[in-house]
């Protein structure tokens, strides 16, 4: 087993991160900012370094810190978590050449993945359905003659990155012309690299991923699927697992197809492999590959009974995979609680807490790195909590689900709790099988005026 692992990361994560290493007797060093010196993290951490100032791109995004970081503290493993570098092929090989156990897949497996045009070509020789496109654009006039070919509507997306940056939907020969360049500028600054991609547009259109993990023993598997929908802008604020109405024969062919692709590319670790479901036609299309542990792992765990934190850092060290293949059972919902108003456009909405009294209760869980009197930076991502419930059905996980929104009280910042309370009590979402466009055209408008 590891003995130190630095956690090169902040929030709820660093936090869930440290518990998954007590839990297995493993030390732990926190790399922080300068304004995380005092987070929830810092205390739970055995030790905590200072990385830089408070801005991440003087941070948390510098490779060389955290590397210094972690040789300065004789660690031997470093976890990147989610966000910041936790994809960045540089710090999985940095990690490698000084002899630093990267909690994560291997750097050849991160580079593949982590450009979407190569991963597209590696799902479509690993026998993995792809949604029509064009792997490379080098003009507007490509994206043009594919919109004349296959027709309109095209989705247009950066290469290097993901969240909806650098992404856009050309309905038309001038909406290409107009925000191709925008585009790409908008993914040039935030991923380094401004090349796309483009594939047809499936209108009705649900966001399902599969759960994997491998190990370093040529063993891969599978911890069910998950439903991502509820987006506005391509962020997700809703999951579920397992996604609702799916058939048996759909669903098994999902999770094979997701097993298959982690096998054909050598992937080792958890990664999450996800896919445009064609709400008419009933068919599933590769979108891409993640390869770290993403926010919403929490639902997997709880239909599959795993801390998946703890089994990284066990496949990290070594050891094989469960020889069992893990079961689904019940249904879980995770409802990510920002620091946004929701009402005023979703802004975000830094702040010092005045009041924190999350929900309790049996098959809820709350995971977050906030307390009374916690100051919310401005610097980072406004996730404040991820409430997780689990129940037998999907009805009792809904009925849970908004007792537990209702009773979770937070003052001096805004939240999303209330749009979350009125996602799970509206009969589309009670229903299930909603599309990625049904909260900004179906709910939105109403709630917010």
């Amino acid at each position: 087993m590891l003995r130190r692992v630095l956690v090169a990361n902040r929030g709820e994560i660093a936090v869930r991160i440290i518990r998954a290493c007590r839990s297995l007797g493993v030390e732990t060093v926190l790399a922080a900012s300068a304004i995380d010196r005092d987070s929830l993290a810092a205390r739970m951490a055995d030790r905590t370094v200072t990385l830089g100032p408070s801005p991440s791109n003087e941070s948390y995004l510098r490779v060389g810190l955290l590397i210094e970081a972690a040789r300065g503290t004789e660690c031997d493993a470093l976890h990147p978590g989610y966000g910041f570098l936790s994809e960045n092929a540089q710090l999985s090989e940095a990690c490698a050449e000084y002899g630093i156990t990267f909690i994560g897949p291997p750097p050849a497996a991160v580079r593949s993945v982590g450009d979407k045009r190569q991963a597209r070509a590696l799902a479509r020789a690993a026998n993995v359905p792809i949604v029509p496109g064009i792997d490379r654009v080098n003009h507007v006039d490509d994206v043009i003659a594919f919109g004349k070919e296959h027709g309109y509507p095209v989705l247009v997306k950066a290469a290097a990155g993901g969240g909806g940056r650098g992404m856009f939907v050309a309905r038309s020969e001038q909406d290409v012309r107009d925000n191709l360049g925008r585009a790409s500028a908008e993914a040039l600054a935030a991923f380094g690299d401004g090349a796309m991609y483009a594939e047809t547009y499936i209108e009705r259109a649900r966001h399902i991923e599969v759960q994997v993990f491998a190990d370093h023993h040529g063993n891969a598997t599978h911890f069910g699927d998950r439903d991502c929908s509820v987006q506005r802008r391509h962020q997700k604020l809703v999951e579920e697992a397992p996604g609702p109405g799916l058939g048996d024969d759909l669903r098994n062919e999902l999770h094979a197809s997701a097993v298959r692709f982690a096998r054909h590319i050598g992937y080792a670790n958890a990664g999450t492999v996800e896919y445009v479901y064609d709400a008419d036609r009933q068919r599933f299309h590769f979108i891409e590959m993640n390869a770290r542990i993403q926010v919403e792992h929490p639902v997997s765990e709880a239909v599959t009974d795993t801390d998946l934190v703890a089994l990284q850092l066990r496949v990290a060290s070594g050891e094989p995979l469960p020889a069992r293949a893990p079961t689904v059972s019940g249904h879980a919902i995770e409802l990510r609680v920002n620091a946004e108003d929701a009402k005023a456009g979703f802004l975000p909405r830094p702040g010092r807490i005045t009041r924190w009294l999350p929900p309790e209760g049996e098959g809820i869980r709350v995971d977050t790195h906030c307390f009374e009197g916690y100051l919310v930076p401005p610097f980072y991502d406004s996730l404040l909590a991820k409430l997780i419930v689990h129940a037998p059905t999907r009805p009792e996980a809904l009925a849970r689900a908004l007792d537990a929104a209702r009773a979770f009280e937070v003052a001096g910042v805004a939240t999303t709790l209330d749009v979350h309370q009125a996602i799970l009590a509206h009969p589309d979402f009670q229903r299930g099988g909603i599309t990625t466009q049904w909260l900004e055209r179906e709910l939105l408008p109403g709630f917010q005026g």
